[in-house]
């Protein structure tokens, strides 16, 4: 299995971070693709298989901590291209949102 979890949908609160710009502030990180859930059920393979897919957006993966779960709110093209690249890691930035429930 690739991922811990197939979701659909983002089961924690809204955080504010909409924009690409607004991650810049979380540094990078190595996250195991089989600790990550996903909140998007569905691809598109044109992205998955486009060379510059990440030219416009962060190249680093979004994922938000919520109740001890990793959940891969951007960047699912970019950890299924690493896993069939054969790497069982991607980088991302995590937001937190345990710390502010006094955890």
């Amino acid at each position: 299995m690739i991922f811990k979890g197939v979701g659909d949908g983002r089961p924690y609160p809204p955080h504010g971070l909409d924009e690409a710009r607004d991650w810049a502030h979380l540094p990078p990180r190595m996250l195991r693709l089989d600790e990550l859930v996903t909140t998007r059920a569905q691809l598109d393979l044109h992205v998955l298989l486009s060379p510059d897919s990440t030219f416009y957006g962060d190249i680093f993966c979004h994922v938000v901590k919520w109740q001890d779960d990793l959940y891969l709110e951007d960047g699912l093209h970019r950890a299924l291209r690493a896993a069939l690249q054969g790497r069982p890691v991607v980088h991302g930035r995590v937001l937190d949102l345990d710390a502010g429930r006094g955890r």
